[in-house]
């Protein structure tokens, strides 16, 4: 069976993702919603009251601020890459999420401990690394789990259902051997794992060269996937604790919640970013498909520089 089979073979309805084929990819977002409200009830129900002696009020300065800014600031890029171009919207909205992070910067070194955001945190190499690696890798893998499934079904023939099945190396993989990863890390130290996984992911990013009209799911899209779950496997368990390791105790929960913004954030700026190589059909679409690709593993093998140049002082929080 090839990779990409003729957009009529793309399966019948049944055959497709219940809500993409019935309410449209749009209605996929809602799922969240009943999960959101379920979280919420949870909350209000068990979790109990806490509060840090001498915290300072809630930062909802810098929290408006650095949300309209980031906002600001993928909005410009989407404008961008869907265009090809800086339009005059593109570069006044950009300038103004600029300046809205800039005074995100601002309210936090004023606020300092209190900040929602401590600055001083980032005086820490580890701590800096480790985020600037989480954006670099998050960033290109949240790019290729996009693209991916994106060509399968628009030139590849898949249905949204074939087209999430090809995915499933990633989550058992991941699932099954991050916890023997994690135990590996926490004896030979974890910035081995943290060097050598983004580069893996990043030649299973290159693999992507082999997913073509002619190429079979097994030569093309599978070892794509599998080595860039390898490397995932590999870099996420040491990553996660290394972080919580990097601060002391007392920022032990921003740490984790910044971290995970940053893996977000990159992923956010990369799709942002995609909108030339999605507005492409055909031929046209795999050599998008191609090219990005490449970049997203040149920003892979960049996080494992990151790692290994700047963690040299990394830990991992013992349970």
């Amino acid at each position: 069976m090839g990779c990409c089979r003729s957009r009529s073979g793309g399966g019948r309805a049944s055959d497709r993702g219940w809500l993409v084929d019935h309410a449209g990819w749009p209605s996929i977002f809602y799922i969240n919603l009943p999960l959101a409200l379920g979280a919420i009830l949870l909350a209000l129900r068990f979790v109990e009251e806490s509060r840090e002696k001498g915290a300072g009020r809630t930062d909802y300065a810098g929290a408006l601020l650095i949300t309209a800014g980031l906002g600001g600031l993928t909005y410009a890029l989407t404008l961008w890459s869907a265009n090809g171009r800086w339009s005059t919207a593109a570069i006044s909205t950009g300038l103004a999420g600029l300046a809205l992070v800039a005074g995100f910067l601002l309210v936090e070194k004023r606020r300092g401990q209190q900040a929602m955001m401590p600055l001083g945190l980032f005086g820490d190499r580890c701590f800096t690394g480790l985020n600037l690696m989480t954006f670099l890798l998050y960033g290109a893998f949240a790019a290729a789990m996009l693209l991916i499934p994106y060509v399968l079904i628009t030139s590849g023939g898949y249905s949204p259902v074939q087209a999430g099945m090809a995915m499933l190396p990633l989550p058992i993989l991941m699932t099954t051997i991050s916890p023997t990863m994690g135990s590996l890390a926490a004896r030979i130290g974890p910035r081995l794992p943290l060097t050598v996984g983004p580069i893996v992911v990043g030649a299973g990013m290159l693999l992507g060269r082999l997913v073509s009209p002619d190429a079979s799911y097994w030569t093309g899209v599978f070892p794509t996937i599998l080595v860039s779950a390898i490397g995932m496997t590999i870099a996420v368990a040491p990553l996660t604790s290394s972080v919580l390791s990097s601060v002391e105790e007392q920022h032990v929960a921003m740490a984790s919640g910044f971290n995970s913004a940053v893996a977000r954030l990159g992923g956010l700026i990369a799709t942002a970013m995609l909108g030339s190589v999605l507005g492409r059909e055909d031929a046209g679409l795999f050599d998008g498909f191609h090219s990005a690709m490449t970049i997203a593993a040149v920003v892979a093998a960049l996080a494992g520089i990151v790692a290994l140049t700047m963690l040299g002082g990394v830990r991992m929080r013992k349970a």
